[in-house]
């Protein structure tokens, strides 16, 4: 999985925008190697890198006020 470092609109996917933070390729579209390579490279029309190795997506959980546990504090008492 890539993450898109640069804006491009992809010349190959009938002019698919690919916005920096977005995961390439999209909806399991399947690319080549040679693709891969272009676009993380020098050799593009935008002569710099446009993607690079994702490290790991995470996707976030969802969580509830039920997940968040609050510490209990004494009351405060004035004079």
């Amino acid at each position: 999985m890539y993450e898109v470092i640069h804006f491009f609109t992809d010349l190959q996917d009938d002019n698919y925008p690919y916005n920096a933070g977005d995961i390439f390729p999209h909806n399991g579209l399947k690319v080549s190697e040679e693709r891969l390579k272009e676009l993380s490279s020098n050799n593009n029309r935008q002569k710099k890198p446009l993607i690079r190795l994702a490290e790991e997506v995470v996707e976030p959980l969802p969580f509830s006020d039920n997940d968040i546990e609050f510490e209990e504090r004494p009351q405060a008492t004035y004079s």
